[in-house]
């Protein structure tokens, strides 16, 4: 089975501009991204995939291989599509550009789940543990069914209750694995989906066209950068280590 993993890194982001080059102690966003992923997976295989010439240029300059994309894609997985048709593969891993402290063990589980689940999209799910995050919008929740098919994923406070209390919810973890023809099937829509467009949840489109979605526990440590405050989490982070 060929794997390939493609790191979407958009420079023109609404939330939080040039966010892939943003310093973080000496090293940019998407090179600390990079470096997570090369612990676990081999860096002769990992791309980055943007729109913009810059991210191109500072990927080039510090030996992270780069793939330009059209400035038109949706989404991070529709960026991810387009490189698909540069690179064959039969998976490609996805992990989200604004990650940079991320646990590599997680691509290593995703990666070994991918012959027990073959043909299937696969994401990754851990607990959440503050109400902080449980009432967050800007944490997708996610519920499944018990053999771990994805049911719902949403930003607001789901599962929920009559009591509006916090009592066990789950966030998605941004590292996934699509097969090539899901991909295509999801970038042949032009525009995002009904759930997808209201929830801005771009899994969403794979439910919303069909496909069922296989949620593996990963580890809780991960700290997405959605705003500049965010640093502030993943320098602390760095600190402690």
């Amino acid at each position: 089975m060929e794997i390939v993993l493609i790191i979407p890194a958009r420079y023109k982001s609404t939330r939080f501009p040039g966010k892939p080059l943003t310093d973080i102690k000496g090293k940019s966003m998407i090179q600390r991204v990079y470096e997570q992923c090369a612990k676990a997976f081999p860096a002769d295989k990992i791309y980055v995939a943007t729109e913009d010439s810059r991210i191109e240029e500072h990927c080039k300059s510090h030996g992270m291989q780069c793939i330009l994309t059209s400035d038109n894609c949706l989404t991070g997985t529709d960026r991810i599509a387009e490189a698909a048709l540069q690179i064959e593969a039969d998976y490609y891993i996805n992990v989200q550009g604004d990650e940079p402290v991320f646990d590599p063990e997680d691509i290593t589980k995703v990666i070994s789940n991918l012959d027990k689940y073959k043909g299937e999209i696969i994401n990754g799910y851990c607990a959440i543990h503050e109400e902080e995050q449980y009432k967050s919008v800007s944490v997708p929740k996610v519920v499944f069914r018990p053999d771990g098919r994805m049911l719902y994923m949403s930003r607001a406070a789901i599962p929920g209750n009559k009591k509006e209390a916090f009592i066990k919810s789950w966030r998605q973890v941004c590292i996934y694995a699509f097969p090539k023809k899901a991909l295509l099937d999801f970038s042949s829509i032009k525009h995002k989906t009904v759930l997808e467009e209201m929830e801005d949840i771009e899994i969403l489109r794979f439910l919303e066209l069909g496909y069922e979605v296989r949620m593996l526990e990963l580890s809780d440590t991960s700290i997405p950068v959605d705003h500049p405050e965010d640093l502030e989490k993943v320098m602390k982070r760095l600190e402690n280590e």
